[in-house]
C-alpha cells in the first residue's frame, strides 16, 4: 500500500531522551502524523520495533517506560503517536488520544500510519524482523496489526488488552501477553480467555513450561511443534505497565 506521505523530522533535544531519538511526521491522507524515531547509527538490515502507548498517552510516554531503544540498541524504534479515539472503555466523547483496534475498518487512519511509517523506514530495515508491542489500548492496536498486517510482523507483545473485534482474523504468530491479575479496567477473566485463545490458535502444549521472570512477573512459555510459542507474563498487579516488562519483552523478540 502506498500514500501519499511527506516525511519530516526534529531532533529531541530535552533532558528526558537520548539526542538519537528523533521526532519525525508523516502527512497521512492529509493529517500530520508523527513518532519518536531510533535509527541504530548506519546499520542497514536493523530489527524494527513499533510502539503503542495506551488510551490518554503519548509517544513520549511510551519511549520513557518502554525504553526499547535503549534496551535493544541495535534495533530501529518507532514509539507512534496516536490522535483523539473514542475509547472503548472511557472516554467515549474521543478526547483523548488512542487508536482505532477495528481491523475490518476500511479507512483505518492508523492501520495507515503504520503503512506509512513502515514503507518510510523498509530499506533501512531487515523486513523478515518486525515487532509490535503496545500497552491497554495499544496493546489492542498490535492486536489489530496481528490481524491486518500480520504478514508483515514476525511477533508482537500486546500488554493489558485483548484483541476484541481482532480475533477472528488473527493467524498463528509468536507472541508474549502482559496481564495483571487486578487489572481493574481491562478485566483479568477478558484477557485469561484471550490468553487461552491464543495457545489454541498456535498450536501450543497446554501445559506451559517456566520462562524469565522479573520483579512481580512470572513468565511461562507453551511450546508449540509449529514455532509459533506463546508467552505469558503474569503479576499480581493492576491496570499498570509493569517496569520489569520492557526487558523481558525484548528478551522475547531477540529470540524471534
Amino acid at each position: 500500500m502506498k500514500y501519499n506521505v511527506l516525511i519530516t523530522l526534529m531532533f529531541v533535544a530535552t533532558a528526558c531522551f537520548s539526542v538519537e531519538l528523533e521526532t519525525r511526521s508523516w502527512q497521512v491522507d492529509g493529517v500530520k502524523r508523527e513518532a519518536l524515531v531510533y535509527m541504530p547509527g548506519n546499520q542497514t538490515a536493523a530489527p524494527l520495533v513499533f510502539v503503542f502507548h495506551g488510551h490518554g498517552g503519548t509517544m513520549r510516554n511510551s519511549a520513557r517506560s518502554f525504553r526499547i531503544h535503549e534496551l535493544w540498541p541495535d534495533a530501529a524504534v518507532v514509539y507512534m503517536q496516536g490522535l483523539p479515539t473514542p475509547g472503548l472503555l472511557t472516554d467515549p466523547q474521543g478526547k483523548k488520544n488512542g487508536w482505532n483496534s477495528n481491523p475490518a475498518d476500511p479507512d483505518n487512519r492508523d492501520l495507515k500510519f503504520f503503512d506509512a511509517v513502515y514503507e518510510s523506514l523498509e530499506s533501512r530495515i531487515d523486513t523478515n524482523r518486525v515487532f509490535s508491542t503496545g500497552h491497554s489500548n495499544g496493546g489492542g492496536f498490535t492486536y489489530c496489526l496481528w490481524a491486518a498486517r500480520g504478514d508483515r510482523l514476525a511477533a508482537v507483545a500486546p500488554s493489558a488488552s485483548a484483541a476484541g473485534k481482532s480475533s477472528k482474523f488473527l493467524k498463528p504468530k509468536p507472541a508474549l501477553h502482559v496481564a495483571g491479575t487486578h487489572d481493574p479496567l481491562v478485566k483479568y477473566d477478558w484477557q485469561a480467555r484471550m490468553m487461552k485463545f491464543i495457545r489454541r490458535l498456535n498450536g501450543c502444549a497446554d501445559q506451559g513450561e517456566p520462562w524469565h521472570s522479573a520483579g512481580d512477573l512470572t513468565g511461562t512459555l507453551y511450546p508449540s511443534e509449529n514455532g509459533t510459542p506463546f508467552v505469558t507474563l503474569i503479576s499480581p498487579g493492576t491496570h499498570k505497565f509493569p517496569k520489569e516488562a520492557p526487558a523481558l519483552i525484548v528478551r522475547f523478540f531477540q529470540s524471534r
